[in-house]
């Protein structure tokens, strides 16, 4: 049965569903534990966010309060995972990546291909991510394209609470490293959960909204910011595809490719500098294999190759927005 519940309330949920029922699933980070052993704190957090709140109590032991060290327990989790664990570790920012990068993209992610497919890591490492808080340069980064660059790591963006659920259980219980990355403005968006544990597979994209006159492709939080712009263009008769990646590793190039073919007209929406960026890979990819099909140049809306700012005024502009995707689709028509 479904009801509504908040992206970050779908998120625990799933963390709760797994630990029950698989021991082998533990919980890691700064404060996650709510700052066990100190009385009358140690539910007061759950981790920066709250997000693993009430999980100390229920699960003793399997909720683990780590040092202000990325590097040392990022590793460690990485460890636990070859050792036989499922560990779900917290980074506060995916700006933090960069001190426990070696432990990520020369560890986890070479184990299965170094060990001939003999070792595993299942090791879930969530963070938060993006602009939009006033949070400035080095606390609202996207950084999903450098992740998804890597092979070995699945990366994991979902834009809603039901996606957060599912995608979540499927990180947890999948053989591989996943980098699960939750944009810091959707943790209050409610949205339909079910409260049955559920996966969602890698790699299949949502087709949020439907049409023929174009194609939008996007992920994360600019799924809804997409979704407002194709309403907007409903309104003058233009109806477009909305393509959700949720993945962009493994990325569904099947679901994007139909649609460009279907539409002619192709938009790639990424909150992330344009540079090396998903929606430049996205358009190569299309370019590559639908060329015959476009009517017009494909179109990308994102931030620009500069660092966020933190004033509220600039970081507005900063930030592609729902009128900027629906320009981006009219000039694919003019």
């Amino acid at each position: 049965m479904a009801r509504k519940i908040t992206y970050s309330q779908a998120i625990n949920e799933a963390l709760a569903q797994e630990m029950a029922r698989d021991d082998s699933v533990i919980v890691m980070g700064e404060d996650n534990a709510g700052g066990a052993g100190a009385p009358g704190e140690d539910d007061a957090w759950g981790g920066v966010l709250g997000v693993t709140k009430g999980l100390f109590h229920k699960f003793p032991g399997r909720v683990l309060d780590t040092p202000l060290s990325e590097g040392g327990y990022i590793g460690a989790a990485v460890g636990a995972a070859a050792c036989g664990m499922r560990p779900v570790a917290e980074l506060m920012f995916i700006d933090f990546m960069g001190v426990c990068f070696d432990q990520i993209f020369n560890q986890a992610a070479k184990f299965r291909y170094m060990f001939g497919g003999k070792a595993v890591t299942p090791v879930v490492i969530r963070a938060m991510y993006g602009a939009g808080l006033r949070a400035a340069a080095q606390h609202s980064q996207m950084l999903t394209s450098l992740f998804t660059h890597i092979p070995g790591l699945k990366v994991v963006c979902p834009s809603t609470p039901y996606d957060a659920k599912g995608l979540l259980i499927q990180s947890i219980r999948d053989n591989d490293p996943v980098i699960f990355l939750e944009h810091k403005l959707l943790y209050t968006r409610e949205g339909d959960v079910p409260e049955e544990s559920y996966a969602i597979p890698f790699g299949e994209a949502n087709v949020v909204r439907e049409g023929d006159d174009a194609t939008i492709v996007t992920y994360g939080r600019m799924v809804h910011l997409a979704t407002d712009a194709a309403a907007k263009l409903a309104k003058d008769g233009i109806h477009v595809d909305v393509i959700d990646l949720r993945t962009t590793s493994p990325l569904d190039e099947e679901t994007i490719l139909e649609s460009a073919e279907r539409t002619g007209r192709v938009v790639v929406v990424d909150e992330a500098n344009p540079r090396c960026s998903i929606a430049t890979d996205i358009a190569a990819l299309v370019a590559q294999r639908a060329f015959h099909s476009l009517k017009a140049p494909i179109e990308l809306v994102t931030a620009p190759h500069t660092p966020a700012p933190f004033a509220g005024v600039l970081e507005d502009l900063y930030i592609p927005s729902a009128d900027a995707i629906a320009q981006a689709v009219l000039k694919t028509r003019s």
